[in-house]
């Protein structure tokens, strides 16, 4: 993977704009529409393949009679995460290419250079945004959808971690592998294919309420539906995927030591 060729300094690379995106408009609007309403049904089907294949293939084994409760369920929890979410890339973004030709660019993904020290800057300001407007949207949403039980636990596949390499699996797995692939998957592949097929407010709405969709709880949901509007910003704004990788990491390495460190503080 190489920096841009662009002689600017590196400052400046951080916060300059992708290359240019087609506009809608070149599309027809049948054409406009099959993506906007295909791409997020894809991403989403690509993504509960992955889990069903994978649930496939373990009660395929436990019917030959391979043992699975023997396997610390940490270690079996973590492995199992790291496979689908490299399942649900290959998915997503590989069959298109191999089967219809539809190769997907770095600068699709917003993987077309190396992360820069501005990268590190934007992150933390993403996450005050961020933190200032689910406040308010949560409070919103606390009077408007009163059906919704707010103080639900997000289910995370690690409670009964005690031992030191389990709290060290779970961070892993949590803080490191899932910002890396959701946003690879959401803020990569699908707001940049998204961009180039609807206007950017649409794309950015889409995106967001699928990935909160896919959370399937309608507390996280609010939650990382605010959050995903932020990190679609910045993926816009610096031209680049690691700004929202590196804020998608702090705000589950918070979400982290609430849950598992220090539970007394919430």
């Amino acid at each position: 993977m190489s920096l841009n060729s662009s002689s600017a300094p590196s400052s400046l690379q951080a916060t300059q704009p992708e290359p240019p995106v087609p506009q809608p408009h070149k599309y027809s609007p049948t054409k406009r529409l099959l993506f906007v309403i295909g791409l997020p049904a894809w991403v989403f089907l690509g993504f509960m393949l992955a889990q069903a294949i994978i649930l496939a293939a373990i009660s395929g084994l436990q019917a030959m009679g391979v043992d699975f409760s023997s396997i610390n369920a940490i270690i079996f929890n973590t492995v199992g995460g790291v496979v689908i979410y490299a399942l649900a890339i290959f998915l997503v973004v590989g069959v298109p290419w191999f089967v219809k030709k539809r190769p997907t660019t770095r600068e699709e993904l917003g993987l077309q250079r190396l992360p820069q020290w501005m990268d590190f800057v934007w992150s933390p300001l993403g996450m005050f945004v961020y933190l200032v407007l689910t406040t308010i949207v949560t409070a919103i949403a606390t009077q408007a959808l009163t059906f919704v039980d707010y103080s639900q636990t997000q289910e995370t596949g690690f409670a009964e971690i005690a031992t030191r390499p389990e709290y060290i699996l779970a961070f892993l797995s949590l803080v490191v592998v899932a910002p890396i692939a959701e946003e690879v998957l959401f803020r990569g592949y699908l707001l940049g294919k998204l961009r180039k097929y609807a206007p950017l407010w649409l794309s950015i709405l889409l995106t967001s309420v699928l990935f909160a969709v896919v959370h399937f709880q309608w507390n996280v949901g609010i939650d990382v539906f605010v959050l995903s509007i932020v990190l679609c910003l910045l993926r816009v704004y610096t031209g680049s995927l690691w700004a929202p990788i590196l804020l998608h990491m702090i705000k589950n390495g918070v979400a982290f030591y609430l849950l598992f460190i220090n539970p007394s503080l919430l």
